[in-house]
């Protein structure tokens, strides 16, 4: 499958709204455009000119959002099945680069910072967790899919679009399995650490990602000490503390993220007799 840019559209920036542009900032909202030269429908991959006829790049049109323009590239280059492997593979070698073998979760593509506006990419071991919150992403999904088999062969790919950023792009939420779907919960391993993983049902795509590297520094702060882990979804930051000999209580207003929590601590082998697991509102139990 190959995307067709739309050769019949151009967009047309108001005069001085190119400076933007010049510092590659991906984003040109409604403000900045004078005007749509030709047709062209939401999603599609157009160019983008400066009002004196400079070429300034290439980016998804959306006329329903005020972000009108993504920006997917500041260079004359044709945008197709290539140029999204490429940039997937950039993607791919640079997480290769940076993490650890004894980590196998991490966000794989993260959007604009992959120069991939709109598409978010969660990798759980063999698990897939995307999220295509642009109307560019959501109408060349099935490209997507494609080569991130390619690229990734998951076992599993789950769709979870969903939050203000799809609504502020006009879109309806979608969450359906794009691979598999026999396995929501999946097992990970971060920074040597085992965590079972509701991708399904579980708070953003299943994993706060983010907070690895809090997540280890606040285990070896809490070493030999006593830790309240406060809004502690599945105990991920207790565990931490946990095996660098703290003693803990994770509180957590949702009964089955305290159930995870628990498993989460069978995995790594430490005893639950040691640390208190509670499912309460933390602003009732902190009076």
């Amino acid at each position: 499958m190959n995307i067709v840019e739309n050769t019949s559209a151009r967009v047309v920036l108001k005069p001085g709204r190119e400076k933007s542009i010049y510092n590659r900032h991906p984003w040109l909202f409604s403000g900045a455009v004078e005007k749509l030269d030709g047709r062209a429908k939401a999603g599609d991959v157009v160019p983008v000119y400066a009002a004196k006829g400079e070429f300034l790049g290439k980016g998804f049109w959306n006329p329903h959002s005020a972000i009108r323009v993504r920006l997917l590239t500041f260079q004359q280059e044709t945008v197709d099945v290539q140029f999204f492997r490429a940039r997937l593979q950039n993607a791919l070698a640079l997480r290769k680069m940076l993490i650890g073998t004894d980590t196998n979760a991490f966000r794989l593509v993260n959007s604009d910072g992959d120069l991939l506006s709109g598409l978010i990419v969660d990798q759980y071991d063999d698990t897939l967790v995307i999220q295509c919150t642009s109307s560019g992403m959501q109408l060349h999904k099935p490209m997507l899919i494609d080569l991130l088999k390619e690229l990734c062969n998951p076992a599993q790919i789950l769709e979870r679009s969903e939050g203000n950023a799809l609504r502020n792009e006009g879109l309806q939420p979608v969450i359906e399995w794009l691979l598999g779907g026999e396995t929501p919960m999946v097992d990970i391993i971060e920074n040597g650490l085992k965590f079972r993983v509701d991708v399904k049902g579980g708070q953003k795509t299943g994993f706060f990602l983010d907070q690895r590297g809090n997540r280890e520094l606040t285990g070896k702060f809490a070493a030999g000490k006593s830790l309240l882990n406060c809004f502690s979804y599945s105990g991920a930051f207790s565990v931490y503390a946990a095996v660098n000999g703290a003693t803990t209580t994770s509180v957590d207003i949702s009964e089955p993220a305290i159930a995870l929590a628990k498993e989460n601590f069978k995995l790594n082998d430490l005893p639950a007799k040691s640390h208190d697991f509670l499912a309460a509102n933390v602003f009732d139990y902190l009076r």
